[in-house]
């Protein structure tokens, strides 16, 4: 196995993360709404890509010997709890929490796509990074769809959302 350069292993273990963290949103959601809230089984489909994003990357890292963030355990509770919280406040504050994640995940994927077109390197990264953001897109347009902008204090829950996203992607690049 030859060694992973540095910058594509922090690609690939911030994006696992980022990838494990939205199964975690989606779970926390999920234990709230229960398979009854108006938008569960529109929440458990985009659970189910998320799982398969995460599982490729699971695979990816194995193969490539890049280590996972040391936050996991920590994102894996925030995560949760930032799903959890955002369906307690209602259905469209759920939505609101997708769509303000997969903004942010939108950006950092064109980010790293813009970064490895440059170089030509590693087309299989690339490859699935352009799928899965379209996954992401597409997560993002239903949760506008589903009425995220009519959230309570829509502005405040999606800026404040999209600080957490941007940092967490910040500190799991290095950490």
């Amino acid at each position: 196995m030859t060694k992973t350069p540095d910058h594509i292993a922090r690609m690939i273990r911030v994006d696992q993360a980022g990838e494990f963290g939205a199964t975690r949103i989606y779970a926390g959601q999920l234990a709230v709404m229960g398979d009854r809230g108006p938008d569960s089984a529109e929440i458990a489909g985009m659970a189910e890509q998320e799982a398969s994003h995460r599982a490729k990357f699971d695979a990816l890292m194995a193969r490539r010997g890049v280590r996972p963030t040391a936050l996991q355990p920590f994102w894996d509770r925030a995560g949760f709890a930032l799903g959890a919280a955002t369906a307690l406040i209602g259905p469209e504050a759920a939505m609101a929490c997708t769509a303000a994640v997969e903004t942010e995940i939108d950006r950092h994927y064109s980010r790293q796509l813009d970064e490895l077109e440059e170089t030509n390197e590693d087309p299989e990264l690339a490859a699935m990074i352009e799928e899965f953001r379209e996954d992401e897109r597409e997560h993002r347009d239903a949760a506008l769809a589903a009425g995220a902008e009519r959230a309570p204090a829509y502005p405040i829950l999606s800026g404040l959302i999209r600080l957490g996203c941007r940092a967490a992607i910040r500190i799991s690049e290095r950490i």
